[in-house]
């Protein structure tokens, strides 16, 4: 059976991430329930690499997973069919890459999204809200693929410094949501980010050359790297050249 779960009143600390239940558990890397989400209690977990993961009617509850997956930039895996969807945004006239232009937007469609095996989703209100007020702070961030004028995909993350952790995106079109993960991967190879945080394991990120690390190791490389200076959060076109060759377009 799994150990008793600490329950957090609003200003209670964190537990410390190795009590998190464990792979013979029900839920492998829940840590706590309770507490807030106001900013500074999001930002403490995200430092300590936990995040909220909860449904509607339920408390709001604290993970640390062990392993944990994890996307390098440099190891990014583009596959043929992707590489010439990003050759074609790129050089599409009205195709653009935005970042913050319309962080509800983003968010928005994320929680709204229909997902494959899912019934209702984890970014109930409360967590639209409080991530809305981590964006406001500086700390949240999205990356958006425009066409036309017209919000078609995009994702929404976290930065501390050069610590990244990716939380959802969503499409309208399709590939728009890889379109934005490809632009993040640019941007952070482009400013020396050496991993995005993408919490769990699953086949479409182990697709494009996600893989799992022990938490340990993730909890190091992330406290290193929260404590550089904080990223430029925009997006030049020509860190496209970050994974494609130099294009030049049509007169």
């Amino acid at each position: 059976m799994p150990a008793h779960l600490p329950w957090l009143d609003a200003d209670d600390p964190f537990p410390p991430v190795s009590l998190a239940w464990g792979p013979e558990t029900p839920a492998p890397g829940l840590l706590a329930a309770g507490g807030q989400l106001d900013v500074a209690h999001l930002t403490a977990a995200y430092h300590r690499g936990i995040f909220p993961w909860f449904s509607a009617g339920q408390p709001i509850l604290w993970w640390s997973p062990d392993p944990r997956m994890v996307l390098e930039p440099s190891s990014f895996r583009l596959h043929r069919s992707l590489r010439k969807t990003l050759q074609k945004f790129r050089c599409t006239p009205g195709c653009e890459i935005r970042i913050d232009h319309d962080f509800h937007a983003v968010i928005s469609a994320c929680s709204s999204k229909a997902r494959k095996g899912q019934d209702g989703t984890w970014i109930v209100p409360e967590m639209v809200s409080a991530y809305q007020a981590l964006h406001d702070a500086g700390h949240a961030h999205s990356i958006e693929t425009w066409v036309d004028d017209h919000l078609v995909g995009g994702l929404y993350c976290i930065g501390l410094g050069h610590a990244v952790f990716g939380e959802s995106m969503f499409a309208h079109q399709p590939d728009a949501s890889k379109i934005a993960l490809a632009a993040l991967v640019c941007l952070c190879r482009k400013q020396g980010v050496e991993l995005i945080d993408c919490q769990q394991n699953t086949h479409h990120l182990a697709s494009l050359g996600a893989h799992e690390i022990s938490r340990d190791r993730f909890l190091q490389h992330m406290g290193e790297a929260a404590g550089q200076h904080d990223l430029r959060w925009s997006f030049d076109p020509v860190y496209w050249n970050e994974l494609l060759p130099p294009s030049v377009l049509p007169a």
